[in-house]
């Protein structure tokens, strides 16, 4: 029973690694599917941006949307 538990396991586990190997990079070519309208969250691009804005301004702090910049300013 005890080495029918340890195959398993090492089966697993080399399952588990080898799930590591693939590399999910996106190809340059790949990019212009990626930038589709479609492939938005939301579809309400003008409500959203007013929610980020409402919410940054009642944290006093940028979220972290994906644009650069933020911070208190104390330098």
């Amino acid at each position: 029973m005890m080495k029918y538990l340890l195959h398993i396991s090492m089966l697993a586990s080399i399952l588990l690694l080898g799930g590591c190997s693939i590399q999910p990079w996106v190809k340059p070519y790949e990019r212009e599917r990626l930038a589709d309208p479609m492939m938005k969250f939301s579809r309400e691009a003008l409500a959203e941006k007013h929610f980020e804005h409402v919410r940054d301004v009642r944290e006093g702090a940028r979220g972290a949307t994906g644009v650069q910049g933020g911070g208190c300013g104390c330098n």
